[in-house]
């Protein structure tokens, strides 16, 4: 599940060059239906096919689980946090997640290795 927080680079904020080339350049939401609407388009834009929720103005869920500006977390099935990445983009380790995945959780769990 993908849980959409709030922007880490709105234009009244802390815009970057990088948003402006990609013509991703939004204020920051001062309403949920204003979240709303852009987390729609970072769905549509990013062929996202998983659950997408959007966190609440209050920003509980992104303080909760320290998700700014974006981070990987597993949760188990008694809800605990297996895995917690370190912040991205930069700190994504899509290899290191896999392998915690396959390797430890899976198979400590008894289910089948199918992930790719």
């Amino acid at each position: 599940m993908v849980v959409y927080i709030k922007e880490a680079h709105p234009e009244d904020e802390w815009q970057m060059a990088v948003n402006e080339r990609q013509d991703v350049v939004f204020k920051q939401p001062k309403t949920y239906e204003e979240r709303q609407h852009i987390a729609s388009l970072m769905v549509e834009a990013f062929d996202i096919k998983i659950p997408t929720v959007i966190d609440k103005m209050d920003n509980s869920c992104q303080i909760a689980y320290s998700a700014w500006p974006e981070r990987y977390y597993l949760v188990d099935k008694q809800g605990k946090i297996a895995y917690k990445g370190k912040p991205g983009p930069r700190g994504f380790r899509p290899d290191e997640f896999r392998a915690y995945l396959t390797d430890r959780y899976l198979a400590q769990s008894g289910a089948s290795q199918t992930t790719k």
